[in-house]
């Protein structure tokens, strides 16, 4: 056996395969360190614990899922940013069947405390992203916001929508879609 591997980056790509091929139940350091051809304890030297190497392989997810390698274009508008989600959404179920629905209580079951840390961690540069663009957006009506309706609280009701539609698993953004219509635009 292999006791030496490459890099963490290597150990992420394996856990990724692991959950596409055979779900959440793959992913503990035994059978990443089997598929991995090293060691349990190579794999402890990168990851102190099965809780770290599941929120980081479910980071590696979500930036495979949404396609983080860099910055995402901030010059569309935000109905067109909300479609780009919805489609990573309906590949990446595709890609890593059950992820999403199982995402939250795999987590919670790990630690309830820390497993709500990780799941806003993983979610923040989403929720980062659709404020740049809902701001930079000219398209948006001047009145639509005010002191009970403000551009931050308009994204965590847009991202619970999101959320919703992740676990209902019902991956149609068109009602999400027109309550931004009638809520922002002209």
């Amino acid at each position: 056996m292999n006791t030496v591997i490459t890099s963490k980056e290597a150990i992420l790509n394996v856990s990724r395969q692991l959950m596409q091929e055979q779900g959440w139940a793959a992913l503990n350091i035994r059978n990443v360190a089997a598929a991995c051809g090293v060691s349990v304890g190579s794999i402890y030297n990168y990851f102190h614990s099965k809780s770290d190497l599941l929120a980081e392989s479910v980071e590696s997810i979500w930036r495979d899922i949404f396609h983080f390698p860099g910055p995402e274009p901030c010059s569309c508008d935000f109905p067109d940013y909300i479609r780009w989600i919805f489609d990573c959404i309906k590949e990446g179920e595709k890609k890593y069947p059950g992820f999403f629905t199982l995402h939250s209580m795999s987590f919670l079951e790990e630690d309830k405390k820390n497993g709500k840390r990780l799941m806003e961690q993983s979610w923040e540069h989403i929720k980062k992203t659709l404020y740049t663009i809902l701001m930079n957006d000219k398209n948006i009506r001047q009145e639509a916001f005010n002191e009970r309706l403000n551009p931050q609280n308009f994204i965590d009701i847009i991202f619970s929508l999101i959320l919703s539609a992740l676990i209902r698993q019902n991956y149609d953004d068109s009602a999400i879609l027109e309550i931004i219509k009638r809520c922002i635009y002209l």
